[in-house]
């Protein structure tokens, strides 16, 4: 099915952010006073083009790499990790502020899209209960965290840049009695460095990517699976893709893509030496 179809659907999205006030793809905090239920409808709506399966790889490049469609998508984009980042966050003090947290985890809005994650993720390495497990860029909601931990009994660690957003899951951790299991360590993708770990895996949000990706190489032995969020197909309206160019040093060993309505393709890396 052609993906013409959806170009002026995604330029009048962009104009709806635009009449929010987003007028920079730097600063969407005009978004901040309008109402979570309000702007997830329109998420809701980014979605629905996101994940219609009629369209194949090479029909969605043509949106992706087309001039026309490069300043809505980047809007999109932008709004997309503002949506991601508020959502948790809402749901993050949802759970501190409950006496039923596990209920309100239960209630966060990707849930499901985490589930179908990490049946896919589970099948790129092997946790357990004696492995380590390290997420960097694990953020103000640490589900991925949380449902390894929940699941499979592995030691986690989460690695968060803002001190702040650290704090802030840990005391959704310590609310779920986890926290003989979770650590959250403030830094740096740098930090892996001071640490002991069997598994890893990067966010699809961890940024800049280059500086990201060249230090974990740096950082990890050509044994060691490091696991990577990205976007693929129409998914990548949502978010920028990994390049090869990023992920220069490391080979594609397995590539998952995503489960019903799961946004990320799921990918294990091994290192290569050059």
């Amino acid at each position: 099915m052609s993906c013409y179809k959806y170009w002026p659907k995604i330029e009048e999205i962009a104009e709806k952010l635009e009449e929010y006030g987003v007028d920079s793809l730097d600063d969407l905090s005009s978004l901040d006073t309008v109402s979570l239920n309000e702007i997830t409808e329109l998420l809701d709506e980014i979605e629905v083009i996101a994940h219609d399966e009629e369209i194949d790889f090479d029909s969605a490049k043509h949106i992706l790499d087309n001039d026309r469609m490069n300043k809505a998508l980047k809007l999109i984009r932008k709004f997309y990790l503002y949506m991601g980042v508020r959502l948790e966050t809402q749901n993050a003090y949802d759970i501190i502020n409950s006496d039923d947290p596990q209920a309100e985890l239960d209630k966060f809005h990707f849930y499901e899209r985490y589930e179908g994650l990490l049946k896919n993720e589970s099948r790129l390495a092997k946790f357990n209960k004696d492995k380590t497990f390290v997420f960097v860029g694990s953020g103000p909601l640490p589900l991925t965290l949380i449902l390894f931990r929940q699941k499979f009994g592995c030691k986690c660690i989460g690695i968060e840049i803002k001190e702040d957003v650290a704090e802030l899951s840990r005391k959704v951790i310590d609310k779920l009695g986890l926290s003989d299991g979770i650590e959250i360590l403030v830094g740096d993708e740098n930090t892996l460095k001071d640490i002991d770990f069997d598994i890893l895996m990067v966010a699809a949000f961890a940024e800049p990517k280059d500086r990201v990706f060249a230090n974990v190489w740096e950082t990890v032995d050509e044994k060691t699976p490091v696991l990577v969020r990205t976007y693929s197909g129409m998914r990548a309206i949502l978010y920028a893709p990994l390049t090869d160019k990023v992920l220069r040093g490391f080979h594609k060993e397995i590539m998952l893509l995503p489960i019903g309505n799961t946004n990320n393709t799921s990918v294990l890396l091994r290192k290569v030496e050059t």
